[in-house]
């Protein structure tokens, strides 16, 4: 997982070129992912406890799905990959952006394109990737996060509030 290709990307996101993911990570270099908010009919959304292998907020919960941007990938095509990855599936509905986070140290570095879809469920939870899911109500995801609950990946926390922010 170390060695495989992501984008370095500048200050505005421009591609410098190709590098190892493991040294983007240990230079602290700014790269690309995406995070996908699941929401089922209910309005409840999907989170993910992330597996306590992940060699980053191993046991946290996070968004629905999540991951690096491979170099020569779209940040959509990113997203349909991880969901078909982490999931087991493709979007019932249409797979919305809905904004992008500069990178930072609260991402990790990452730029991160956040979109928006809809699925009933019928996961198939890759053990890899993920230790438990669960469906949370919006009420319950705020109080989780106005509490700044470190059991939340530091990522999740800054989309959240950045998706729940009144529009400027």
């Amino acid at each position: 997982m170390d060695d495989e290709s992501l984008y370095e990307v500048d200050e505005q996101d421009r591609v410098i070129g190709p590098r190892p993911r493991g040294e983007l990570h240990r230079l602290g270099l700014r790269h690309r992912s995406v995070h996908i908010l699941v929401f089922n009919g209910d309005g409840e959304l999907f989170l993910q406890k992330r597996s306590m292998t992940k060699d980053i907020s191993p046991g946290r919960w996070d968004t629905s799905a999540a991951g690096h941007v491979d170099f020569g990938e779209s940040y959509a095509d990113c997203a349909r990959r991880e969901l078909a990855e982490e999931l087991g599936v493709a979007p019932t509905g249409e797979l919305r952006p809905l904004f992008k986070l500069a990178a930072s140290a609260q991402t990790g570095w990452e730029f991160v394109q956040v979109y928006h879809t809809q699925h009933a469920g019928g996961f198939r939870l890759n053990p890899d990737e993920i230790d438990a899911g669960r469906w949370c109500a919006p009420a319950a995801v705020d109080a989780w996060v106005a509490a700044d609950d470190r059991t939340l990946t530091a990522a999740f926390r800054l989309i959240w509030r950045t998706y729940r922010a009144p529009p400027a």
